[in-house]
């Protein structure tokens, strides 16, 4: 009876082209971008120009001629427009209406002009002095234990400002440093690092040059990063076959035109993106890289009964890896019924991976959140890792695993000292350089914050940027105790949701873009950012700034260590740092010789400067000193498992958006517009549960009770209206943030505690 069931929504046209066109231009015009954003756009991601403050994709050492995506330029545009965010007009409102307008709204209202004190007698935002804002908060500071603060970092703050934020954070008297990376891929940072001892991806540029077959999972090109796009279509074109596994059959991994290729864009056919598409279940990568596993273990056997050289590269295995005879084992004691059930894949699928794989030279995983947010997402990296051990693919020309992330800045930031673990942290250069002793116990991560947020533990939060109350997790719990805190300060560009959560003493402190031109004592100012490859490159633009009460992240973080650490620390020469960012620079070589020497004079070269990777010289900075194969201990990464009516949620961006930041209601790649307030479902589960299309439903949170056996308050959001979509059985999806609600803030991967927010569980209301 499939023919009375509606039709899936889809978009009719390839990604790219002139879709990607119109794209921007409507968010120019719905920005009001002034008129020199057009030039900034023709020197993004350039050597000498601006690099954009969108994904961490590289900035190449020989551009095209438009070196900017479909969300890349949205994010330039956005930032750049002509509307202001002034002091009267925010002071038209009380926060509290303004937390009811949402972010859109919010954002739409322009960029910020001058630094703003909440008044709590009026429930409003008022003008204030630098000098006053700096010296208040800096007091309250001082008021407060510094381990009841914490200072988050969202992701796009340059390297200069990154440092001397960990920096202050360490002089203050606490290693309470999370960032953006704690709610995406932190599960890389440890589950990567576990198993091959690199936290960071190991692959390169020239890698996709040569590589032959491109295992794609969890991650959506079209929308999070468009400009890999052109990438994978020269390694189609060249030969290499892409196996993609993604529970939604997302438009960028099917066909692309490129924008820059005049013949495509007019006569030409799109390129077929996907040699195979394997619409695995939420949290089911596992079973079908253990599937895909099973088959090359079993072409190895085959090969070598009739005396062949067999399909493993026994060589590497013995010389560079431990754990191969476990795993093995674990492999050969898992039946195909069950990793059948696991993945949501028939076994034809995998095999026909595996056969793609062993028959392949060179093979690269990649990866995103769809791998990582889970509660087993660590595991699913070390399967990922497995298949590529088998046959040597890490540590050579056209192979290695390649996550992909999502902030432009976000990796680099880690680099540079933002982390709350004091083992990754350079202490004993903080000593020599700065005489500074740092304290000794790790600090918060987002969900350790969160945690001493609600048990009322944490009591200030300085926030570099980001909209931190609406990404997390848990809102109803989390919104409650965020007014609570004594302090609450943040840097910021337009207001968001955050911001209209003022805690006792609240200040928002308004900074530059990075397309804007950031001038200091010493003249214009360079930046410095780290991409997905660890290349660090310069960043510069001359874009007049939206007003000129506007400071740099640099300048503010000057600001405030030198009001809240007076001259407690002669040697942190924050007036000297703020005046010349060469010389922070300086410091950041001198902290880490060995990645950044030279660090000023080789920032700005075409192509930047790699600061390499232990791994892809096939140096193992394991526990073991070797690559670690992992037999796992659950075939779905999902913490819970199926129930009769439960789902699985899958959380997605859309195509007008960048994180919280929404630009539109357009989801174009997807066939969706209008109410982000909806619920994506397979038509035969919309059948199956006596639901039409447009019918309003809620979605109930089906997790159980904490894990230490506490009873909690149901999650619930209502409202959405069911819209059919090719998805697998026993899926949903719909948009982030509006769905994190649904997630516990407990249920997270179990190593990294990123939140598992690509597999929750669910079920199905009536509204």
């Amino acid at each position: 009876m499939a023919d009375d069931l509606p039709q899936p929504k889809q978009y009719d046209y390839a990604t790219g082209g002139w879709g990607s066109v119109r794209g921007m231009s409507k968010i120019e015009l719905s920005a009001k971008a002034a008129p020199g954003a057009l030039l900034t756009l023709k020197d993004q991601n350039k050597p000498g120009g601006y690099m954009c403050s969108s994904c961490a994709w590289t900035k190449p050492e020989d551009p095209h001629a438009f070196e900017f995506c479909e969300n890349g330029a949205k994010a330039t545009l956005w930032d750049l427009t002509t509307d202001r965010c002034t002091p009267e007009t925010i002071g038209r409102h009380t926060v509290t209406q303004l937390r009811e307008m949402g972010d859109y709204r919010l954002e739409k209202l322009g960029r910020l002009t001058e630094p703003m004190r909440y008044n709590p007698a009026t429930d409003r935002y008022e003008r204030v002095a630098w000098r006053t804002a700096f010296d208040e908060i800096g007091a309250k500071l001082r008021e407060l234990d510094p381990k009841a603060v914490t200072f988050y970092a969202s992701g796009k703050a340059a390297l200069e400002p990154s440092y001397l934020y960990a920096i202050f954070a360490r002089a203050y008297g606490h290693n309470n440093l999370p960032d953006s990376s704690n709610m995406c891929h932190e599960t890389t940072s440890v589950g990567l690092k576990k198993v091959i001892g690199s936290p960071v991806g190991t692959c390169q540029m020239d890698d996709f040059d040569h590589v032959d077959v491109i295992f794609y999972m969890g991650q959506n090109p079209g929308t999070n990063s468009p400009r890999i796009l052109h990438t994978l279509q020269k390694a189609v074109q060249r030969g290499c076959k892409i196996i993609v596994f993604n529970p939604l059959k997302e438009k960028g991994l099917r066909e692309f035109v490129n924008p820059q290729n005049p013949v495509q864009m007019t006569i030409g056919k799109p390129t077929k993106i996907d040699h195979m598409y394997c619409q695995v279940r939420p949290g089911g990568d596992i079973a079908a890289l253990m599937g895909v596993c099973k088959r090359i273990i079993d072409l190895d056997g085959e090969a070598r009964e009739h005396g062949g050289p067999g399909v493993l590269d026994r060589d590497f295995i013995a010389e560079h890896t431990a754990g191969f005879d476990a795993f093995i084992a674990k492999v050969h004691a898992t039946d195909w019924d069950e990793i059948e059930r696991a993945s949501g894949l028939t076994r034809a699928e995998m095999e026909a991976a595996g056969d793609l794989y062993a028959n392949a030279g060179n093979v690269m995983g990649i990866y995103g959140m769809g791998l990582t947010q889970h509660v087993h997402g660590s595991q699913s990296i070390g399967m990922l890792v497995n298949l590529l051990l088998l046959r040597g693919n890490i540590g050579r020309k056209g192979a290695g695993c390649s996550p992909i992330r999502g902030h432009s800045n976000v990796q680099g930031q880690r680099t540079v000292g933002i982390t709350e673990k004091t083992k990754l942290a350079p202490v004993d250069k903080y000593r020599e350089l700065f005489d500074l002793e740092t304290p000794e116990e790790d600090g918060h991560t987002t969900v350790t914050f969160l945690e001493a947020l609600l048990d009322g533990s944490n009591k200030g939060y300085i926030g570099l940027g980001g909209n931190l109350a609406k990404a997390v997790p848990d809102h109803e719990r989390v919104h409650e105790a965020w007014r609570e805190m004594e302090l609450t300060v943040h840097v910021a560009t337009k207001l968001n949701t955050t911001h209209c959560m003022p805690g006792k003493s609240s200040w928002i402190l308004p900074c530059l873009v990075r397309a804007e031109e950031d001038i200091q004592a010493g003249g214009s100012q360079w930046v410095s950012m780290e991409d997905s490859f660890s290349h660090i490159y310069g960043s510069r633009s001359s874009r007049t700034p939206a007003s000129p009460h506007l400071k740099s992240e640099t300048a503010i973080v000057c600001g405030l260590a030198r009001a809240t650490l007076q001259d407690n620390h002669p040697k942190l020469t924050w007036d000297d740092w703020q005046d010349d960012y060469s010389r922070i620079r300086d410091c950041i070589a001198a902290t880490y010789p060995d990645e950044f020497h030279d660090m000023n004079a080789r920032m700005n070269k075409p192509g930047g400067f790699y600061r390499g990777n232990a791994a892809r010289e096939r140096q193992w900075k394991t526990d073991s000193g070797k690559a670690e194969f992992t037999d796992p201990t659950t075939l779905n990464a999902c913490g819970i498992g199926d129930a009769e009516g439960r789902f699985h949620l899958v959380t997605l961006r859309s195509n007008d958006q960048f994180n919280t930041t929404i630009y539109g209601h357009d989801d174009r790649l997807r066939g969706l517009s209008g109410s982000r307030m909806i619920v994506l479902m397979k038509p035969e589960d919309m059948r199956a549960q006596a639901l039409a299309e447009g019918d309003l439903v809620a979605l109930v949170t089906d997790a159980g009770d904490a894990p230490d056996g506490r009873a909690e308050a149901q999650r619930r959001v209502a409202g959405l209206k069911v819209v059919p979509y090719d998805l697998p059985t026993g899926t949903v999806a719909g948009y982030f943030p509006e769905l994190n609600p649904l997630v516990p803030l407990w249920y997270h991967d179990k190593l990294s505690h990123t939140p598992a927010s690509k597999g929750i569980p669910v079920r199905i209301e009536r509204s």
